[in-house]
This record gives structure tokens, C-alpha cells and sequence, in this order.
């Protein structure tokens, strides 16, 4: 039971989901096909059939996103992807860009 003359603060609670942001992968002349297939499965989690299908993606138009995350997720996967990539040598690169 409030008190004579109490006042009550009202606090309003804004939950908001995260901005997500797409990782890009771009297609190069040197990574090989099979790679981008197993950094789709090991790093994205994508079944075989999907990384098949973004692969091609990848290789025909250019560029396809390959997921949506927030921002940290998304760095932290580019930053593995290239860092495989690099260990393997090849020039592979993603970007990331808010969806």
C-alpha cells in the first residue's frame, strides 16, 4: 500500500533485438571451390547442399551473402574464415555490411 505522498517512478524498458549484418563472400581467381565449401560447413554451419548452392553463387555472381548475424558474430567469423584462408593461402575475402 503506497504511503501518503510517495511518488511512484514509472521506468520504461526499450528491449531491442541487435542490428544484424550480412557476411559477404566475394569471389577471387585463387581460392578453390572446395575451400569455400568447407569454410561454409566448418565456420557457417551450413549443410552440404547450401554451401554447394552459395558456393556457385559466389563464383557466378561475384558476391553472395552467406548469413546474418549481429556484428561480433559476423567479425568473429569473417576472422576465422580469413584466417584459415590465409594458413591455406589463398586471398579470400568477406566483408560485412548491415542488413
Amino acid at each position: 500500500m503506497p504511503i501518503q505522498g510517495e511518488t511512484r517512478e514509472k521506468t520504461k524498458i526499450d528491449i531491442r533485438e541487435p542490428k544484424h549484418y550480412r557476411v559477404i563472400m566475394h569471389n577471387d581467381d585463387f581460392t578453390s571451390m572446395e575451400f569455400v565449401v568447407e569454410i561454409l560447413i566448418s565456420i557457417f554451419h551450413k549443410d552440404e547442399a547450401e554451401a554447394q548452392r552459395l558456393m556457385l553463387m559466389v563464383h557466378e555472381q561475384g558476391r553472395a551473402a552467406v548469413g546474418s548475424y549481429p556484428y561480433d558474430i559476423a567479425i568473429t567469423k569473417v576472422q576465422a574464415a580469413v584466417s584459415k584462408a590465409r594458413a591455406e593461402g589463398f586471398p579470400f575475402r568477406l566483408t560485412v555490411e548491415e542488413a
